[in-house]
């Protein structure tokens, strides 16, 4: 399988933006029939104000916990070999930051439950990078009518017939026909079975990872193809001002929690990629 990609920029969508207005107006001269039009997940969740303050929460003794001993202890020191982590993820494990660690992880735990908060990053879709301060964005709760509302809009406006995909960079891992994915999702072909377990079986394994489309709205597609569309689209879409919290601060050279919206804003943001399929 293969596309023909465009990416396509656009400016940083702060909270309130319209981002079904942005979507239709950036791909309007771009889509043809059958294009799959990707969105980026964060950016939606951004742009429809579904992010968390994590200053204004209070770490829990569990959170806390969770921090000292399962972050910086069983990740730093067993996990990370087992899953074959990067060196320097690893360094950034075993010197997890205790406070604002304790509190992400409260949120994680009240957002999206024990199982996941165990996940060492992106519990349950939750993320910090490419966001201010100490904001987090949340998963999407109706991504398929997010997908189908974007969808209708680009048809109405370009009588063109698309497939729109809402698309999360957190890896599903494949072995074989059997996909595991990050988080329940409805999208068909997806399994999840809880957890951290499904990041930690798939880098022990060693099997195939692939950015995970998180929704889908329009043509119906296999698993297969829904996963290398949501790969492509999302190594196309890059990481904005970076890959997680700790590279933003490097970049900006501040604090984990010194970021801030003007900071986002000077950064080139593609969230929004357009796939043609090649006839091949």
């Amino acid at each position: 399988m293969g596309f023909r990609v465009h990416a396509l920029r656009t400016g940083y969508w702060r909270p309130g933006t319209d981002y079904v207005k942005e979507v239709v107006e950036v791909v309007r001269d771009v889509v043809e029939d059958g294009d799959i039009v990707a969105v980026s997940e964060k950016a939606i969740s951004t742009a429809s104000g579904n992010i968390v303050d994590e200053s204004r929460f209070s770490p829990s003794p569990l959170s806390r916990f969770l921090v000292r001993f399962w972050i910086r202890f069983v990740w730093g020191y067993l996990l990370s070999r087992l899953c074959r982590l990067r060196p320097a993820t690893t360094r950034r494990l075993r010197d997890y930051p205790i406070r604002e660690g304790s509190v992400h992880k409260q949120v994680a735990l009240r957002a999206v439950g024990f199982l996941q908060a165990l996940r060492h990053y992106s519990e349950g879709g939750i993320d910090g990078s490419n966001l201010p301060y100490s904001y987090v964005s949340l998963p999407l709760k109706e991504a398929v009518k997010v997908a189908d509302e974007i969808r209708r809009a680009i048809e109405e406006e370009t009588g063109k017939e698309v497939t729109v995909m809402i698309v999360d960079g957190d890896t599903t891992y494949s072995l074989g026909c059997l996909h595991l994915a990050p988080r329940k999702v409805p999208v068909r072909g997806l399994v999840h079975f809880g957890g951290f377990l499904t990041f930690v079986v798939g880098r022990a394994l060693g099997v195939r990872g692939r950015a995970t489309p998180i929704a889908l709205s329009g043509k119906p597609m296999t698993a297969e193809e829904a996963l290398e569309a949501a790969d492509t689209a999302h190594r196309a879409m890059g990481h904005g001002a970076g890959r997680t919290v700790w590279d933003m601060a490097e970049r900006f050279g501040t604090s984990l929690t010194g970021v801030t919206w003007e900071m986002l804003e000077s950064v080139e943001h593609r969230p929004v990629v357009v796939l043609r399929r090649l006839n091949l």
